[in-house]
């Protein structure tokens, strides 16, 4: 073993990267995520650092692959090329000696002298990375694209020193189109058995989640049972050391368990028994792991968005019924976490764009409000079962008081089968079926 601070052997180094090269061999790079890699080429295109975050095992890695085949396909050499795996546990230098050692160890031995373009995935294992990368930029030493599984690392370390210095993107499990690709069908469903077996892996899609590996997999519970066990070590327990590890997984199967839903910091105190402190930085630190998402209520108050309940997301929804109480047949809840999933992912392309939820004194709730830099752009209502008379009031007479009290006349209504129209106070609103909707959304429709 190699004591930090002792230089590692030229030799063993680049032994360790020809794993993760296309030096001498090719490397797998699965079905490939083309929205993905077409955002994160524009980045680089701009001479800033390149960003890719988001939670484990969503296809960060895959994703910086594929870029890395397609400069090579597109005549880039490949030794122009260095990819590194900073969870690699051969590498047993501490903090950026690491870095200097790997990028010397691969100009000498490896590169043809042009300026290489870097990879470094899961950046966030290396102390005080920031510097190194803004040093390599700086000088031009090479064109840079990092990958983190930490929000706030990432958004505090990049936000001071690399300010203005570099462009980001987030990677979510697989939205629907590319569930569809996964699964042996193509993202266009123009005929009836399409149609048919669309609405089938819809069901799979919200029940099962979308993490690349699990849908490839038969073993799917066991899985997603394995992932949510490294994120919460590595990313939660680990880094932030928590002394009481049962109360913050007895807060992750809470969340979990609520998804779609209001919560309160107060309520996590009287159900787990736990100090609000500790709710909330347990909360915290799991939407900076990504594993949940925490909405807003809507208000032009900034004191009122912060004192109102928030309704939780999670990243995945296979990944709730498993660590979860489990909820699959709940489909209301499931397709609102896909919804809200979704416009997430729009936001890689318009991050400007604000989204929350309104609700009203009299708790009447419309599920998303999309606000853009004019105004309120958009208020999304979803009702899986609109044949349930009563249910289908409710949601429509919420989306209308919605649509009164925002003053905005552009709403529309996602339901598990109907399609059609909907009036309300004099504007005809759009019912528009859940696979339907998530297939549209990847186009911007």
């Amino acid at each position: 073993m190699l004591l930090r601070g002792e230089n590692l052997d030229k030799n063993e180094i680049i032994r360790i990267l020809n794993d993760w090269n296309f030096w001498e061999k090719e490397q797998e790079t699965g079905f490939f995520r083309h929205d993905y890699i077409s955002r994160l080429e524009a980045l680089m295109t701009t001479g800033q650092i390149a960003v890719v975050t988001g939670p484990r095992r969503a296809g960060k890695s895959f994703i910086m692959r594929q870029m890395a085949k397609k400069l090579i396909t597109g005549g880039t050499n490949p030794k122009d090329i260095l990819i590194v795996n900073l969870e690699d546990p051969r590498f047993t230098l501490a903090g950026t000696a690491l870095l200097e050692e790997i990028f010397e160890a691969f100009m000498e031995r490896v590169s043809t002298g042009k300026v290489p373009v870097l990879f470094l995935d899961e950046i966030q294992e290396i102390d005080r990375f920031e510097k190194w990368v803004l040093m390599m930029k700086d000088l031009g030493k090479a064109k840079i694209v990092i990958s983190g599984s930490n929000a706030k690392l990432l958004s505090r370390e990049l936000g001071t020193l690399l300010a203005g210095r570099h462009l980001d993107m987030t990677v979510f499990p697989l939205s629907f189109a590319e569930f569809l690709e996964f699964n042996g069908c193509g993202p266009q469903v123009e005929t009836h058995e399409q149609e048919r077996r669309a609405k089938g892996l819809l069901i799979k899609y919200i029940k099962e989640g979308s993490f690349p590996e699990v849908v490839l997999s038969a073993a799917k519970k066991e899985l997603l049972l394995s992932y949510y066990e490294d994120v919460v070590n590595k990313d939660v327990l680990r880094r932030y050391r928590i002394r009481k590890p049962q109360d913050l997984r007895a807060a992750v199967k809470y969340l979990f368990s609520n998804v779609s839903s209001l919560f309160t910091f107060n309520s996590m105190d009287r159900s787990l028994g736990m100090s609000i402190t500790s709710a909330r930085n347990y909360t915290g630190y799991m939407e900076q792991a990504y594993l949940l998402f925490s909405l807003k209520r809507f208000s032009y108050k900034l004191r009122e968005q912060e004192k109102s309940p928030r309704k939780i997301y999670a990243i995945d929804t296979g990944l709730c019924n498993a660590a979860g109480f489990r909820f699959s047949d709940n489909y209301g809840r499931l397709a609102e976490n896909a919804v809200f999933l979704s416009i997430k992912r729009r936001q890689n392309v318009n991050p400007e764009s604000e989204l929350y939820y309104w609700k009203d004194e009299l708790h009447r709730e419309a599920d998303f409000v999309l606000k853009g830099e004019k105004g309120i752009q958009k208020i999304i209502q979803v009702c899986w079962n609109m044949n349930d008379m009563k249910t289908r009031k409710r949601e429509i007479h919420s989306l209308s008081l919605a649509m009164q009290d925002l003053k905005c006349g552009n709403a529309e209504i996602i339901s598990g089968e109907e399609e059609g129209e909907e009036e309300i106070s004099g504007v005809k609103i759009k019912v528009t079926p859940l696979w339907k909707w998530l297939l549209a959304a990847r186009t911007g429709d």
